[in-house]
C-alpha cells in the first residue's frame, strides 16, 4: 500500500470516530436522525448536510454504504448512467471511484488515461470495483460534514426502540453492538435507511412485505451472501468441506416454473425465457463455453489495468444464482429464525466454494479448481464473506402513492395506454423527485417462485412513495418506499436507492427550513414546485429524455 493511500485512510478512520459535542452523551438531539448507513443513507446525509442540518446516521455493521460496501455489490446501472439519469451526487461518487484508482493504484498509462475506466472490467457494470474503494469514497465525500461538526456516524449500533408522540416519532434508541452504552436519538426528522425496514415495525408505521397479499406476506425475494474470490494456478486453498455441503450439493429447488436441475451447476434458469440457461466458469480465461463465463460477469479486480506483478490475482465478486438463499426470511419471523436462515445463507455460499474447488466441471472436461481462494482482504472479513447479507426486499411503507407495474412496467404501460411500444413511456409523475432505470429484475422467492424478469421504462420517483399514509416525520430512505413487490424490482439496485436517499435528506431539510410537512410539500401545488426547483438546483434530475424500454 502506498504512503498516500495510508495517509489517507488513516485521516479518514481518525475522521469517522470523532464526535461533536452535541452528540457526545447517551441522549442526542439533532435535527435528522438517519438510522441505517446504507446506500441510500449516506446519500441521505449528504444532502442534509449540505443543507446545513446537523445529522446523526447509525449502521449496523463497521462499513458504510450498504450494498456499494458490506455487502459487497458492485453498482449494477442502466446504460446512460455516465450522461444522464442520476444525480449529481451520485455522478461524484462514481467519479471519486475511478480518481481513487488513478491516485492510489499502480495503473497502467492506458488505463490511468481513460475516462471511463472500468477497475474491474466486469461486464455487470462500467465501473466494477472493491468494496473498499466504496468505503474510501463515501468517507471523503462525508469527511467534510464531520469535519464541520454537523454529521455524527455511529458504527455499530442497531436500531432497538422507538417512541412515539401521536402520529410522530419522538426518538429512536439504537443499541451498540461493541458493548458500549444505547443511544436515544430525538431529531424532528427519521429517515429509515436500514436495508429492512427496521424502524417501520418500531415506530408502528403501516407497511406491506413480500407480496402483499395477506395469504403471502412471507413471500421474499431470495437474500444472497456474497464473497470475493480469488485464483492461484497450481496451489491449493481448498476450505474445510462446510458442513451442510453434502445438503447443497445434491440440493434441486423446487420452483414454480421448473428450476432445471441441481442449484450447484452450470445450468439454472434464463430470468428472460424461463428455459435452461447455460454459463460456464473459468478463471484462467483460456476457454469459451456456452454463454457467460461468471469468472467476468462481477470481476472487481482485473489484471490488464495494473503493472505487471502489482496484483496479487484477478478477483471476482460471487452473487449468482447458485448462492442466492430463498428457503426462509431474514424478518418477518423470530430473531432466532432468521439467524438460523442466515447462517444457512452462509453455508450455501462456502458450499458453492467448495463445489467449485473440487467438484465443478471445467471446460477442459476436468473438475474443480483448488487453486480459487476467499479473499478476506476484500470483504474485510476473517471468513472472506461479506459483512451483511445482499437484501433485496425490504419492508415496504404504506405509502400516499404506491408505484404499480401499470407505472413502469413496459408491457403493463402498453396494455393500460394502448401505446405501442415505440410511443409508450413510463406514467408521468408531477411530484416527481428522481429518475431510475432497470428491469423488473425478482430472483426466486421464498414462496417457490421463479424468476420474473420483464421490460420496464425508465421511470421517476413520485415524492408520494416517499410519504407514509399515517406517520408525519418518518421517511424511507432506501428500498422501503411504496412499491409493490413487482416494482420494488426495479426501484432497489444502486442510483435508485441512491436518489431516493438523496431526496429524502432533501425533503427533510426543506420541511425544516420552511416549517412545512412532507405531505403540505406533496400536496399544494406552489410548495412542490419550490421543493422540485431545489432539488433540481441541487443536481437532482427530476426527468427523463424520450428514451425506449430496457
Amino acid at each position: 500500500m502506498s504512503s498516500t493511500r495510508r495517509s489517507f485512510l488513516k485521516t479518514i478512520s481518525a475522521l469517522s470516530v470523532a464526535v461533536p459535542s452535541w452528540a457526545a452523551g447517551r441522549e442526542i438531539r439533532c435535527d435528522v436522525a438517519i438510522i441505517g448507513g446504507s446506500t441510500g443513507g449516506c446519500a441521505a446525509a449528504i444532502a442534509a448536510c449540505r443543507n446545513g442540518l446537523r445529522v446523526v446516521m447509525t449502521e449496523e455493521t463497521d462499513w458504510i454504504g450498504g450494498q456499494l460496501t458490506s455487502q459487497a455489490v458492485p453498482p449494477d446501472e442502466h446504460p446512460w448512467i455516465e450522461s444522464f439519469g442520476a444525480t449529481q451526487a451520485y455522478r461524484a461518487y462514481r467519479n471519486g471511484v475511478r480518481q481513487y484508482y488513478r491516485d492510489n493504484y499502480p495503473l497502467t498509462p492506458e488505463a490511468r488515461a481513460s475516462t471511463k475506466l472500468n477497475p474491474g472490467g466486469g461486464s455487470v457494470s462500467a465501473i466494477t470495483h472493491e468494496p473498499r474503494v466504496s468505503l474510501a469514497v463515501l468517507e471523503s465525500m462525508l469527511a467534510r460534514y464531520q469535519s464541520a461538526g454537523l454529521l455524527t456516524i455511529l458504527l455499530e449500533h442497531k436500531p432497538s426502540a422507538a417512541t412515539m408522540q401521536g402520529d410522530r416519532v419522538e426518538s429512536v434508541t439504537v443499541k451498540s453492538l461493541r458493548h458500549g452504552p444505547d443511544k436515544t436519538i430525538q431529531a424532528p426528522y427519521v429517515l429509515d435507511a436500514t436495508e429492512m425496514g427496521d424502524l417501520l415495525p418500531l415506530t408502528k408505521t403501516e407497511f406491506v412485505t413480500g407480496y402483499e397479499a395477506k395469504s403471502q406476506p412471507h413471500n421474499h425475494q431470495a437474500f444472497t451472501v456474497c464473497f470475493a474470490l480469488g485464483h492461484e494456478p497450481g496451489a491449493n486453498h481448498v476450505i474445510d468441506k462446510p458442513e451442510e455441503y453434502s445438503f447443497w450439493r445434491d440440493y434441486v429447488p423446487k420452483m414454480n416454473p421448473a428450476w432445471p436441475g441441481k442449484l450447484l451447476s452450470w445450468s439454472m434458469t434464463d430470468p428472460f425465457s424461463m428455459n435452461r440457461r447455460e454459463v460456464f466458469f473459468d478463471p484462467t480465461l483460456q476457454s469459451k463455453g456456452p454463454g457467460l463465463n461468471l469468472w467476468i460477469y462481477r470481476r472487481i479486480v482485473q489484471n490488464a489495468i495494473h503493472q505487471p506483478g502489482s496484483v496479487r490475482s484477478e478477483v471476482t465478486l460471487v452473487n449468482w444464482p447458485q448462492n442466492d438463499y430463498w428457503l426462509g426470511n431474514l424478518y418477518g419471523n423470530t430473531p432466532e429464525e432468521a439467524a438460523r436462515h442466515l447462517k444457512r445463507g452462509k453455508q450455501l455460499s462456502l458450499s458453492l466454494v467448495y463445489w467449485m474447488q473440487t467438484e465443478a466441471p471445467r471446460p477442459d472436461g476436468g473438475a474443480g479448481w483448488p487453486g480459487l481462494h476467499l479473499r478476506p482482504d476484500i470483504t474485510g472479513t476473517d471468513d472472506g464473506l461479506a459483512k451483511y447479507p445482499y437484501i433485496r426486499e425490504s419492508r415496504r411503507i404504506q405509502a400516499e402513492f404506491t408505484v404499480e407495474d401499470i407505472h413502469v412496467g413496459t408491457d403493463a404501460r402498453m396494455k393500460f395506454t394502448g401505446k405501442s411500444k415505440d410511443e409508450v413511456t413510463a406514467e408521468v409523475f408531477k411530484d416527481s423527485v428522481g429518475v431510475g432505470s432497470y428491469r423488473i429484475d425478482l430472483h426466486p422467492s421464498s414462496g417457490g417462485d421463479n424468476y420474473i424478469d420483464v421490460s420496464s421504462l425508465p421511470f421517476q420517483i413520485p415524492l408520494g412513495a416517499l410519504i407514509p399514509k399515517r406517520v408525519e416525520n418518518l421517511l424511507p430512505a432506501c428500498k422501503n418506499l411504496g412499491v409493490t413487490h413487482i416494482t420494488n424490482g426495479c426501484y432497489r439496485l444502486h442510483p435508485v436507492e441512491w436518489n431516493i436517499g438523496e431526496s429524502a435528506g432533501a425533503l427533510a431539510a426543506h420541511c425544516l427550513k420552511n416549517k412545512l410537512t412532507p405531505r403540505q410539500v406533496r400536496n399544494t401545488e406552489k410548495l412542490l414546485a419550490a421543493f422540485q426547483s431545489s432539488l433540481t438546483a441541487q443536481g437532482i434530475e427530476l426527468e427523463w429524455p424520450r428514451l425506449r424500454p430496457r
